[in-house]
């Protein structure tokens, strides 16, 4: 899309591409104080800019042979270099296919939207200019998140094309919002599991329970628990990182329903933020006995990016939706709120989904349903963490009673 109002003459064109070319070229420049056999500076390079520029104008003109030809001697130039740079054993292409690339950004500054031309010269230069960045990056950078990446592309760019976008059988399943839905909660998950790894070990386990809740706040319960159970005298700051992933759990939930089906936030926000400001409450008295604790995170957190939490979750999404569906046709409202305390047990996130996908969040009943589905989610990870940590198992069951009670005023609300 052409940049909006400034009329994108041939004279102002030239003055982009020669422009772009002083760009690279400065920085090309600033490092040949330290480096030799560096092709290019802040002569050559807008040399070069002028001369792709000067080739697409002949291009577009008729002389169409131009452009190919320019090219081919600029890549000759740079291949001469190149070799008499491994002659001295010096390796590395970087400075070549810049001057190759400032040729393009040339003659594309002539061509096409001058915007592509802009974007080019200056992503070239940056790149250039934070080399010591990236590679210092490329060195912390953990394989295990590279591959997670690598994983969010294959789920979104190669899996969600080819499926049918078309509803089937009676319960209306569609597999493209069926796989949406899937990219929105690992995305919202692999946030979260990023940012507890790379803070959680630093701050303590109050804010590894606040982030891994972005994940999954039963994760962070039975992570938690296991360590109250080897060193009880983490019992209090582990209790502390359950209940504060919990809170969060709240807003998670909200944010997910509001990227699923927006008409069910007039009705649930505000019972959500609450039940989210109870758990931070119920938190707070351990605030003190937490800080002198020791420092840890919360392990065995999944990274919500691997292909087989994706496939189980859309698994269970699919069979949520049909029972449901189900339910809610055959036994009523009834069943519908008998479902949602018995899959509270387990990840709450596909009932809820599959819950607010079509429905018409301005029906109480589904709201009620929600919440119940929270609260009997809430009741399994007392059960969880007090099994896992004796000796909290009072404070636990006390808190989380607590918590659970508050419930039910929004549910029949």
């Amino acid at each position: 899309m052409e940049i909006t109002g400034i009329e994108w003459t041939i004279q102002l064109r030239f003055v982009v591409a020669l422009a772009l070319g002083f760009l690279v070229g400065l920085e090309r420049e600033s490092i040949k104080v330290d480096q030799k056999l560096v092709f290019g500076g802040v002569r050559t390079h807008p040399i070069i800019s002028m001369f792709g520029f000067g080739c697409a104008w002949l291009y577009h003109i008729g002389a169409t042979f131009m452009l190919p030809m320019g090219l081919l001697a600029v890549a000759s130039l740079t291949g001469i270099a190149y070799v008499a740079k491994i002659r001295a054993d010096r390796f590395g292409s970087t400075s070549e296919i810049s001057a190759l690339l400032t040729f393009i950004t040339g003659a594309l500054a002539m061509l096409v939207d001058v915007w592509i031309a802009m974007a080019m010269g200056i992503v070239n230069t940056l790149l250039l200019s934070e080399k010591a960045m990236l590679e210092s990056y490329v060195e912390r950078l953990s394989k295990v998140e590279f591959l997670a990446t690598v994983k969010f592309l294959l789920i979104t760019l190669i899996v969600l094309p080819v499926l049918p976008n078309e509803e089937f059988t009676p319960f209306h399943i569609n597999p493209v919002k069926v796989w949406n839905i899937v990219i929105i909660v690992s995305t919202l998950g692999f946030v979260g599991y990023l940012l507890e790894k790379k803070f959680g070990a630093k701050v303590g386990l109050w804010m590894s329970g606040i982030l891994g809740g972005i994940v999954s706040s039963t994760a962070v319960t039975l992570s938690v628990g296991r360590i109250a159970k080897n060193n009880p005298k983490q019992g209090s700051s582990a209790l502390q990182a359950a209940l504060l992933a919990s809170s969060v759990m709240y807003l998670r939930v909200l944010a997910l329903v509001w990227f699923i089906n927006s008409s069910f936030i007039p009705n649930l926000w505000s019972r959500l933020v609450i039940l989210a400001i109870v758990g931070v409450v119920l938190s707070i008295k351990m605030f003190q006995k937490a800080a002198v604790s020791q420092e840890t995170e919360v392990p065995e957190l999944q990274n919500p990016f691997e292909i087989r939490p994706a496939l189980g979750f859309a698994l269970l999404f699919v069979v949520l939706s049909a029972v449901t569906g189900f339910v809610k046709s055959t036994i009523g409202d009834s069943g519908l709120l008998g479902l949602s305390a018995i899959v509270g047990v387990s990840d709450i996130d596909p009932f809820i989904l599959s819950l607010v996908q079509g429905s018409d969040g301005t029906m109480r009943i589904f709201t009620s349903a929600i919440i119940l589905a929270m609260m009997s989610n809430t009741i399994a990870k007392a059960v969880y963490f007090g099994a896992l940590s004796p000796s909290t198992r009072k404070e636990t069951a006390l808190k989380y009673s607590i918590y659970a009670i508050l419930h039910i005023p929004f549910i029949i609300w």
